[in-house]
């Protein structure tokens, strides 16, 4: 990958909806260049998937949390259980006092009590502390070095 890929990276981090002539004029290629190298940027799985952001307020997922799951158990294998959630956009496995961290949106704090009732339900999940954001200042695309 070199800066061609990365500043490529950026434009469609903004838009990913440019056309390739714009991304190729932008960055000194072809419409043709630029589709290529943006096609094996997918094929090599650095672009994963092409997506829509969606204002979460505005489709009822204005309450954000973060929540610490701890466990009694190794929660690697756990990954269904948790996907199952769909109120949960992420989980990762984390060093530290608990062992899973989640980001969970919903409508209002009482769904989000809800949600904490299910994860207590995952086989292995001893305890968790929400955090609830109250504003979002920013949130940034991936850094691709470029």
């Amino acid at each position: 990958m070199d800066d061609v890929d990365r500043k490529l990276l950026n434009l469609l981090q903004e838009d990913a909806t440019q056309a390739y002539a714009a991304l190729g004029k932008a960055v000194g290629l072809s419409a043709g260049a630029a589709h290529e190298r943006v096609r094996k940027l997918r094929e090599s799985g650095v672009i994963r998937r092409t997506t829509v952001e969606v204002d979460p307020a505005a489709v009822g997922g204005g309450v954000l949390a973060f929540v610490m799951v701890d466990s009694n158990a190794w929660m690697g294998d756990a990954r269904e259980s948790f996907a199952a959630i769909p109120e949960l956009q992420e989980a990762h496995i984390i060093a530290g006092s608990a062992s899973v961290l989640v980001k969970v949106r919903t409508g209002t704090t009482e769904q989000l009590q809800d949600v904490l009732r299910r994860l207590y339900e995952i086989e292995g999940v001893s305890g968790t502390q929400a955090t609830v954001a109250l504003e979002t200042f920013f949130e940034r695309p991936v850094p691709t070095g470029g």
